[in-house]
């Protein structure tokens, strides 16, 4: 009985990481959509697919890694997935991986 037990706690774990990773590709797709079809002037940020994607993604499936420690009380592991966490959330910003194409020129420009 422990191996059956064992293995839905694994195949939870299973679920909740892809739905972590697809939560941050559907969290991506309305920058995806701005950024690779253009804005002003049609321009393409291609940034938004090549970094955001992929940060978006293993930031959503690192979430997902750090809620099933935590439900596992493995808090070393959990501190981990969250170190993880905080490093593609600082490349994120310093890389502007969300930026998106530039916008039409508003008042004042």
């Amino acid at each position: 009985m422990e191996n059956r037990s064992e293995a839905v706690r694994g195949l939870a774990g299973c679920l909740v990481v892809a739905a972590g990773g697809v939560a941050g590709t559907l969290a991506w797709a309305p920058y995806g959509r701005r950024g690779i079809f253009g804005g002003f002037e049609g321009a393409t940020e291609w940034n938004v697919l090549w970094l955001g994607l992929p940060v978006m993604a293993l930031g959503g499936i690192t979430a997902g890694l750090a809620l099933v420690a935590l439900a596992g009380r493995k808090w070393r592991r959990a501190l981990g997935a969250a170190a993880v966490l905080a490093a593609l959330t600082g490349f994120g910003v310093a890389f502007d991986v969300l930026e998106g194409p530039p916008l039409a020129c508003g008042p004042g420009c």
